[in-house]
């Protein structure tokens, strides 16, 4: 008699013999639906804010450790994982990761104040680490099987999949906020968990052992435990910092500078480090990316949370409201990324977005109390197009410039800089709404964000290795 165990094992895993010249697209639904896990998340939170604050009796400054909570846990775990994965596989750090994602929206929806809901974001951060290196590792594997150059539709669908769950997020956040409360938004990780659990089980492929020079001994000597402390301790110290900055707590700053020069002294020398600073200084182009990177998504963080805040606090909406009024942002960045996605132009992409992202710095100016809903909605649908453009870019630059030996760590690291700009956005907003999402805050942030798009805009125009950018052989 046929189980249901064999039947689900013929019609969803992997054909036994995969077509050589073609990629395996059973292999497609875990890694987007992995690697979407931390943008909804990310997204989401957005429009929670206001109702977590209200409810839990915490101020603006207060909350935005929901947001940087989770970017702290990402900005260290990407590359951690992503080089686990590229020791082990990417089967068995999809399958943790996607495991502790749901675990940690349980923890969320029941947390019962501030605290434990700021560890279930950490937890969060953690477990939603491991996806996109495991997609990246599998698709430069695919990519090397299958002799194809440049795997572009596959490389698009993850990078739109990303883009249109972190633009629709605010949109989905809201209406599950207007239904059951903010902590249905914590609660709808655990089936989104299971369903990876079971495809990740069921399609992806086992890893063959570890070679002799690879044992888990030599693999666990290759974790810089030390290092990620040291770089743990300056993203804490310097965040503290930013999001509440007083003359009081000047050893702040001096602590993160203590850490950060600890942290290059020993990554310089260390055969196996963290962050392969080497790496970064004798490849100036993928540097050069990681520098857009952070710079696109410090604005455009900065523009979801604290724009939505606004919405909510300054404008007078309702999280339901809010979200509604962020769909023209959804909708512009699936445009763009699906008119777009499939040509790489990567310097055109960029010198676009960033152009675009100064616009909507300028149309933040104009904002007050009193704006129509139809010039919200506006704004929103303008500041989408980069959203649509700057990472699909990046995440391109980067296939061509990284050393496809270690494409899940440059992975991770190319995720690390998106972390670290919206941490950067999060201690904005702290900064700026300190005693609430006001309009006077509204403006000031949109000078920070105008001063990080020019910036943007400077760094690609001045970089001519994106000129020669081509499709590299697998």
């Amino acid at each position: 008699m046929t189980t249901l165990r064999d039947w689900l094992q013929h019609r969803i895993t992997p054909a036994r013999h995969r077509p050589p010249d073609r990629f395996d697209r059973r292999l497609i639904a875990p890694m987007v639906l992995g690697s979407v896990l931390n943008p909804v998340n990310s997204s989401m939170i957005a429009v929670a804010l206001v109702p977590i604050g209200r409810a839990l009796g915490a101020s603006p400054a207060e909350t935005a450790w929901l947001v940087s909570g989770l970017y702290l846990a990402t900005a260290v775990g990407q590359p951690v994982i992503g080089r686990l994965v590229d020791l082990y596989g990417p089967r068995r750090l999809y399958l943790a990761g996607t495991a502790m994602v749901g675990g940690a929206g349980l923890l969320g929806a029941l947390s019962p104040n501030l605290g434990v809901l700021v560890a279930a974001r950490v937890l969060l951060g953690l477990g939603t680490s491991a996806a996109y290196p495991a997609a990246m590792h599998l698709t430069r594997g695919e990519a090397e099987r299958t002799g194809q150059s440049s795997p572009a539709g596959v490389l698009t669908a993850l990078a739109v999949s990303a883009q249109t769950v972190a633009v629709v997020g605010p949109t989905l956040g809201g209406l599950l906020i207007g239904v059951g409360g903010w902590r249905t938004i914590f609660l709808v990780n655990v089936p989104l968990s299971l369903a990876c659990l079971v495809l990740g089980a069921l399609r992806l492929p086992k890893a063959a052992k570890p070679a002799p020079a690879e044992s888990p001994a030599s693999a666990s000597r290759g974790v810089d435990l030390v290092g990620m402390a040291l770089f743990t301790a300056l993203l804490v110290s310097l965040m503290l910092f930013l999001m509440r900055p007083r003359a009081a707590d000047w050893y702040l700053p001096v602590l993160a500078l203590v850490a950060g020069a600890a942290f290059a002294r020993r990554e310089l020398r260390v055969p196996a480090p963290f962050v392969d600073l080497r790496v970064l200084g004798g490849n100036g182009p993928m540097l050069a990316t990681f520098l857009r990177q952070f710079l696109s998504y410090t604005t455009a963080y900065a523009f979801l949370y604290g724009f939505t805040q606004w919405t909510e606090e300054g404008r007078g909406l309702h999280a339901a409201a809010a979200g509604l009024v962020l769909l023209p942002l959804s909708l512009s960045g699936l445009v763009v990324s699906g008119a777009t996605g499939r040509r790489e132009a990567v310097r055109g992409k960029l010198v676009v977005g960033g152009l675009v992202q100064v616009a909507g710095c300028l149309a933040l100016l104009t904002m007050n109390s009193t704006s129509a809903i139809w010039l919200l909605a506006g704004v929103g649908a303008l500041m989408g197009v980069p959203q649509g453009l700057n990472g699909l870019a990046n995440q391109n630059a980067l296939y061509r410039q990284a050393d496809p030996a270690r494409t899940g760590s440059a992975a991770g690291l190319l995720r690390t800089f998106t972390y670290l700009g919206a941490m950067a956005a999060s201690a904005a907003d702290a900064s700026f709404f300190t005693h609430g999402a006001d309009t006077g805050g509204l403006h000031h942030l949109a000078l920070f964000m105008l001063a990080g798009a020019v910036l943007l805009l400077a760094v690609t125009l001045i970089d001519r290795s994106l000129r020669d950018l081509a499709p590299r052989k697998a």
